[in-house]
């Protein structure tokens, strides 16, 4: 095996391995809370998704890269490309609006009691539920034309129209036809993009306004009370910038290569930066989130910290002052 494989086997594996055990614990440390009958904040709903469809977007590129890097060609089959592509780009688009999602919900979370939002808080919850299973279903049904132009690694080798990916691969567009494609299946993206960067400029304007609030009152309480918004608020900025980076540069890579036929290394680095945001966001979530260590408290010690929860998940849904 060549020096380059292997360079290429570790990283998606490693990638790939690590992504899926953080996200793998998040959904079953929600669901250990959920079963155990406690309060759960409604955006875990939307973090139980996100890390969901996360682990789909690592095993579905992840795993068949990895094959490839050891040489393993044709063990999908042009079936099984189409399926896999099919559930890559399924769980890619449903990364970007559960990432959307929680912006929104947490900026209508900690918008003040006299905002415009302050009516949505009492039936977040329901918003949620509704919001999530419309994503699921237009992604699925959006994203019916990714088989189309799949195919597998052994058709048409030597055609210059055709983009190999290792184990798949997809003939590019031309004309006028790839550039209306191309503005349609990237119109929702573009939506989301908007709508996120729109939610977290508000969410920073309403930290700054209540930063300058505190310091003016100097209320210990006041402060306490708000923290646990601030830093939630400040968990989800943090994780909208890495996914904005990671998608961008991943989005002109792929673009690129639907157009143009690529060298193989460009391929690779666009896998590799699909997959950076599902792999480093749930230890973003893990060490930012004052929530998930007292969840992972009472899935250690088997008994009822009822209280501790209760109080703390009253508190993060307060208004910000």
């Amino acid at each position: 095996m060549k020096s380059n494989n292997i360079i290429l086997c570790v990283a998606f594996l490693s990638q790939t391995g690590i992504g899926v055990l953080g996200n793998s614990f998040l959904i079953f440390l929600f669901i250990f809370v959920f079963l155990s009958g406690h309060r759960m904040r409604p955006i875990d709903t939307i973090v139980t998704q996100l890390a969901f469809v996360n682990c789909l977007v690592l095993l579905s590129k992840g795993i068949p890269k990895t094959m490839t890097a050891l040489g393993l060609m044709n063990f999908l089959g042009e079936i099984g490309c189409k399926i896999v592509s099919y559930l890559h780009r399924v769980a890619q688009e449903l990364s970007l609006s559960m990432t959307c999602l929680l912006s929104g919900f947490q900026a209508i979370t900690i918008s003040p009691s006299n905002s415009i939002w302050a009516g949505l808080k009492a039936r977040t919850r329901k918003y949620i539920i509704l919001s999530s299973l419309f994503c699921w279903t237009f992604h699925l049904l959006f994203c019916s034309y990714t088989p189309w132009g799949i195919q597998g690694p052994s058709h048409a080798r030597n055609i210059t129209e055709i983009q190999h990916y290792g184990y798949c691969s997809h003939v590019i567009l031309s004309g006028y036809h790839a550039s209306l494609f191309a503005t349609i299946i990237s119109f929702p993206d573009s939506v989301c993009m908007v709508f996120m960067v729109s939610a977290s400029g508000y969410m920073v304007f309403l930290l700054y306004r209540h930063h300058r609030q505190v310091k003016q009152i100097h209320l210990t309480c006041l402060s306490l009370r708000v923290s646990h918004e601030s830093r939630a608020t400040k968990t989800i900025l943090l994780l909208l910038s890495t996914f904005f980076t990671s998608y961008s540069l991943n989005s002109i890579l792929t673009t690129y290569m639907s157009f143009v036929k690529s060298p193989h290394w460009l391929a690779h680095t666009s896998a590799f930066l699909a997959s950076c945001f599902p792999a480093v966001s749930p230890y973003m979530l893990i060490s930012s989130d004052s929530q998930v260590p007292r969840y992972f408290y009472a899935l250690c010690r088997k008994k009822n910290p009822h209280f501790d929860l209760d109080s703390r998940l009253v508190s993060s849904t307060k208004d910000v002052p």
